[in-house]
């Protein structure tokens, strides 16, 4: 392989490991914001302890995707720097805007609602969640903004050899931009309501005692998979006219099986929630055993679904990295293909291994399930 092939092997694998990360954080985040929510508004201790162990399970995700996110960045230093001479004044303004507005406060924000519990008003520790929350999705935002460039480049004029971002506005109204980031929102609350819902599925088929906990959770996923599911996939149907305006030949140059398979698995979860609904009454799904082993298998599937998705997109603009300005030959640095075969070599098991310690970490506090009653320090608090 050329070492162009080698560099676009490795971001593939780099952002797609990484995104997987992502789109879990938001949906937990959105979930814990209504559960926290409930409590405060009822001093109910079940809407404690949900908050508390999703949240548990939310940080363990959350610290591990700050990691992958790093291992991303280095790859973009070592093996794109066609790309940061180029358009870097234009690319680079909304990936700082991401680094410096959203993913710092929202640290910041989280941190402080971790240590939090026990020890500020309930008020006040409710609004810390909200602001991590936002932040999370500005960071999103911001991402989407860059990506939104790369897709359809606006904002700028050629100065010699080099892009300069002329007009930030064109960068947030770009429609590559706004339609792909309305389709990462409810793919995250399709993720984090898929997820609820296969936990709590499998203390079910573990025969919990904690009935009325995970009733709660699971009726919460299931709604949640059944709302957000459908606007998915209309905010996804609803991208291929601009796809169509702004870049005819992407759905010849995808691969064809990545938009089939995304639209059979957002069809599935759509048919599969919506079918549960009626279920939840009176609590018949959880004394069918069949149904709640769907739940559990169907945890991979959004995941899948969203690989799928980014496959469509990143690949159906080949061979430009900059539509139309920079081919992706072109932006690769001037490194031997051996050594970003070694890179991607070390990048790829680096991410293997923090995948299998995200996975054990979450499935230990998944086993050990909800604390009987508040601990007076937080459980939050995660020894990695």
């Amino acid at each position: 392989m050329s070492a162009a092939d080698l560099a676009r092997v490795q971001f593939a694998t780099t952002t797609s490991f990484h995104f997987l990360f992502v789109l879990l954080t938001l949906g937990l985040v959105t979930l814990l914001v209504i559960m926290q929510t409930r409590y405060a508004l009822t001093r109910a201790p079940v809407h404690e302890r949900m908050t508390r162990f999703w949240g548990r399970i939310y940080v363990i995700n959350y610290a591990l995707g700050i990691v992958t996110g790093i291992v991303m960045e280095f790859q973009f230093g070592l093996n794109w720097s066609g790309l940061a001479t180029y358009a870097g004044d234009v690319f680079g303004a909304p990936l700082a805007m991401e680094t410096l507005i959203a993913f710092f406060l929202e640290s910041t924000f989280l941190g402080l609602w971790i240590f939090g519990w026990g020890r500020m008003n309930r008020w006040l520790h409710l609004a810390l969640l909200y602001l991590t929350a936002l932040t999370a999705f500005a960071s999103a935002f911001w991402i989407m903004a860059a990506n939104g460039f790369l897709q359809h480049p606006v904002g700028y004029r050629l100065d010699g050899n080099v892009l300069r971002l002329d007009d930030f506005s064109a960068l947030l109204t770009n429609p590559t931009f706004t339609a792909a980031l309305t389709h990462v929102v409810f793919a995250s609350l399709t993720v984090g309501g898929v997820f609820l819902t296969g936990v709590s599925a499998y203390h079910f088929i573990k025969r919990t005692t904690e009935v009325d906990f995970f009733r709660r959770s699971l009726r919460m996923g299931v709604v949640t998979t059944a709302l957000a599911t459908p606007s998915l996939i209309g905010a996804g149907f609803a991208q291929f006219p601009i796809i169509g305006n702004l870049q005819p030949g992407k759905f010849e140059n995808a691969p064809g099986w990545a938009l089939g398979f995304m639209i059979l698995i957002g069809m599935t979860l759509t048919t599969v929630s919506w079918l549960t609904l009626p279920l939840l009454i009176k609590d018949a799904v959880i004394r069918m055993r069949f149904p709640l082993y769907l739940m559990v298998i169907g945890i991979p599937l959004p995941f899948t679904a969203a690989i799928f998705g980014w496959v469509f997109r990143e690949v159906g603009r080949q061979p430009w990295l900059v539509y139309g300005l920079l081919r992706t030959e072109d932006a690769v640095s001037h490194v031997d293909a051996s050594q970003i075969l070694l890179s991607l070599i070390v990048f790829s098991s680096l991410f293997v291994m923090l995948a299998c310690v995200d996975w054990a970490l979450i499935a230990r506090a998944v086993r050990r399930g909800p604390d009987v009653a508040p601990a007076p320090v937080s459980p939050l608090v995660v020894t990695l």
